[in-house]
């Protein structure tokens, strides 16, 4: 694991975002609320933030991280069929959070898909990357395209 000790606290800020694609019945059922296992949506958003949190017990080399905030959007895209997740992770410390971010639009992914693959055992996950990032010696960065 990387040492930050000698680092100075900086404002850091990151966003990733992922999406799913799914038959049109799947995701008829998701934005009816009908899905068997329940409201799949917010079920994926609690996972997204679970996941965010977990992501040092997930990924190898992470530190663990006082996060200060975290949100997450979840839009529908009709034209796919499809949702789109974005997590957005926050913190005043001396290492980044885009693992955090991406981790969890993994999770919240990964959830839609657990709760309505009885209907669509094909949906795509895909697109996950990293959106922007603020703050740390790097400075900031803007996905463009």
């Amino acid at each position: 694991m990387v040492d930050v000790g000698a680092k100075e606290p900086t404002r850091r800020v990151a966003v990733a975002s992922g999406v799913i694609k799914m038959s049109p019945e799947a995701y008829e059922t998701v934005v009816t609320n009908t899905a068997k296992k329940g409201p799949v949506l917010q079920t994926a958003v609690v996972a997204a933030i679970m996941g965010t949190k977990k992501t040092p017990e997930l990924i190898p080399m992470c530190h663990p991280l006082l996060l200060s905030g975290i949100d997450c959007d979840v839009a529908e895209l009709p034209e796919l069929p499809g949702f789109r997740l974005t997590v957005t992770a926050k913190l005043t410390g001396k290492t980044g959070v885009e693992m955090e971010a991406l981790t969890g639009v993994s999770v919240g992914l990964l959830t839609i898909y657990d709760m309505v693959k009885a209907i669509d055992k094909g949906m795509e996950i895909s697109d996950i990357r990293l959106e922007s990032k603020e703050g740390g010696k790097s400075g900031n960065y803007q996905r463009h395209g």
